[in-house]
Parts: structure tokens; sequence; C-alpha cells
């Protein structure tokens, strides 16, 4: 059975200071996301000897854990790659990702009304959560969804494709409990690259999803 491994950041802790210190870099990435890897491989250990055993007294639980272990891991290896110390401002047509720029627009109204849906979504999360920016594969067009937990709160089929992180281990060390700072603070390292690849791929991989008519 494959396992899941934690990645390797494309950057050095303190590639995003001073907007994420590289203290939190560390501690988020070596101990927060490398515990939803050990979590979904310890749960999908946990479903095969339930399935060996035929004992299924605990499935409940265990496929709560997969989705929320799993989604975590998911989250957060886009999560570093969205991100860049070269990043912020907006996506633009001479940068090379004006489709994405088009998108946005055609989406949302605007790029600032984008912006300012995401940033609302991600601050205003109760509890632990996401904002999230999605390609929904049904319509074509793009989405923000405010994620509970990891997994909770998501349409089936929608792609991420930008994420911000508004759990508190995200930010509490640096910003405290002032999560808007954080998130207004996060759209200056944006990796508009990556996420214009992600659009892209999301896009062309549509057709291979079962859709609903």
């Amino acid at each position: 059975m494959a396992l899941y491994t934690l990645p390797e950041l494309p950057y050095d802790y303190s590639a995003l200071a001073p907007v994420i210190s590289p203290e939190i870099i560390e501690l988020h990435h070596d101990k927060h996301h490398a515990a939803y890897v050990k979590g979904a491989n310890d749960t999908l250990e946990q479903l095969a000897e339930a399935r060996d055993k035929d004992q299924w007294g605990t499935i409940n639980g265990l496929e709560k854990n997969l989705a929320f272990h799993l989604s975590g891991h998911i989250l957060h290896s886009i999560y570093w790659h969205n991100m860049t110390g070269d990043g912020g401002g907006e996506p633009l047509e001479k940068d090379g990702v004006g489709e994405l720029a088009d998108a946005l627009a055609e989406s949302f109204g605007s790029f600032a009304k984008f912006k300012a849906q995401l940033s609302k979504a991600s601050a205003t999360t109760q509890g632990s959560g996401w904002g999230v920016l999605a390609y929904e594969p049904v319509t074509g067009r793009l989405i923000v969804e405010q994620v509970y937990d990891h997994q909770g709160n998501v349409g089936q089929g929608s792609v991420p494709i930008l994420v911000f992180d508004a759990w508190e281990h995200a930010f509490y060390l640096q910003y405290r409990n002032q999560k808007v700072d954080f998130i207004e603070a996060m759209w200056q390292v944006v990796n508009w690259q990556d996420v214009a690849k992600r659009y892209t791929a999301a896009k062309e991989r549509a057709n291979n999803l079962l859709l609903a008519p």
C-alpha cells in the first residue's frame, strides 16, 4: 500500500519573512503537516486491520479520521507552493497569468471582489479551517469555499488552486489573535504562477471527472 510522505518545502524557513516568520514555517511544516501525514498513514493501517478482522465497530471514526488527515495533508501540500517570497500583487497578463486573471474577473466580477471574498471567508472561518479558491468543474467557474477543519463544507469535485490556512497554528506565534491581519498579509506572498498552473491543470483534467448532468 502506498504511504503518504511529507513533502520538502520549496524554500528555506526564512523565505517568507517578514510575512511569516521562520519559526512558524518550521513548526507548521515539520510538526503540524507531518502529523497529518502520520495520521493518514496510521488510519490506513487501522482500516486494513479492520478489513482483515472483519471488525467494523470503529468504521465511522476511522473514515472521519482519514478525511481529516488526508485533507490536511493535501491542503498543506498546496499551501507551501502557493507562496513565494517574490509573490504578491495580483495576476496580470504581462506576467504570463492572464488566463487566470480573466477567469477571476469572470467568476467574481473583478480581482478586488475576489480578494474581498476570499479574505472574508478565510478570516471569518469559525474555529479552525481554510479559505480556498477552487475550480468547480460542472460549470467551469472559480468559486471560494470556506472549509471547516480540512474537509468540511466543500463541494464535491471542486479542485483547490489557492489556499489560505486560517488555523491558529499558521499565525498565532506571530500575529497572536489577529487573524484578519494575517490574512491581509498573506496577499503579499501569493505565488500567482503556481496558482495559474493549478488552474490550467484543473481545467484540462475536468473532463476526466464523472460530472453531474
